[in-house]
């Protein structure tokens, strides 16, 4: 016993300073992005990772000057929020499908929304382009919404497996009430699926408010442009205004990190919920 707790001590300073060294790496391009933000371009190219020799907000002043930034917010807010409401409403309503009636049809559809979350998006967006010109919505908000709704499948694949550890039991007594699908998918289901609701709504809305690829494909206005689009522009084919750039970087990140930071307790309770039957 003496012995075991004496090897455990090794291993616990072992498992310390990997995990702060690790933890160091990573928050190591954060911190270079957050203080070149607050320099010049001089002092960025002569102390890159040093603190700035005299802080300025000169950068973030130019940021936000044109209003830009916030027309790139508000359109990445109307993007996310309706994107992901429609991939959490129809991966749910997927999941209630397969777990309520079970047969050869839901079956083979549970099989191809499965295959679909294999499918990489690079491979799709060529024939969903030509789709969505013939219907006109190439270059909008809306047509940049539907696109989203591929990733259904990913919240599917998550919901359904939760799903199937609620009891049976409940569905039947609600049916011999004369409850409809519908009433107990909103009443009872939903309810009782509120943590691995709370986490592929974490996930979903990091990925979208993160995406770079769709939005770079299907949307070439200025007044679409999505945070990240606008993170992008901001570096140029010649000369780029890296502290400027910098900043445009923070500011995008910003409701990001704290959108996380508040709703990690939900990711970790709705993942381990989700592995713990009963």
């Amino acid at each position: 016993m003496i012995e075991s707790r004496a090897n455990t001590v090794p291993r616990k300073i072992v498992r310390t300073i990997v995990t702060l060294g690790s933890a160091i790496l990573c928050a190591l391009p954060l911190y270079y992005v957050i203080v070149s933000s607050f320099k010049t371009s001089v002092d960025m190219t002569k102390h890159p990772f040093a603190l700035p020799t005299e802080w300025t907000f000169a950068n973030y002043a130019q940021a936000v000057a044109d209003g830009s930034i916030w027309t790139a917010f508000l359109n990445t807010l109307i993007v996310t929020v309706f994107g992901v409401i429609l991939q959490v409403a129809v991966g749910s309503l997927a999941a209630y499908a397969m777990v309520l009636k079970k047969n050869w049809l839901t079956v083979g559809m549970g099989a191809v929304l499965t295959l679909a979350f294999c499918i990489p998006v690079q491979s799709t967006l060529l024939p969903l382009y030509k789709m969505e010109g013939t219907l006109g919505i190439v270059d909008s908000l809306p047509g940049l919404i539907v696109l989203y709704l591929a990733d259904s499948a990913f919240c599917y694949y998550l919901i359904v497996g939760y799903m199937r550890k609620l009891p049976t039991e409940l569905f039947e007594a609600a049916r011999v009430d004369g409850a409809s699908p519908f009433r107990i998918y909103w009443q009872i289901v939903l309810p009782l699926i509120r943590p691995i609701l709370a986490t592929v709504i974490v996930f979903q809305t990091l990925a979208v408010w993160n995406d770079f690829l769709r939005p770079s494909v299907f949307v070439s206005s200025a007044e679409k442009c999505t945070v990240v689009l606008q993170v992008y522009n901001a570096v140029n084919a010649f000369s780029t205004n890296w502290p400027l750039f910098m900043a445009i970087t923070c500011i995008a990140l910003a409701p990001v990190v704290v959108f996380f930071m508040f709703c990690q307790r939900w990711i970790v309770s709705g993942l381990v919920a989700g592995a713990v039957k009963g």
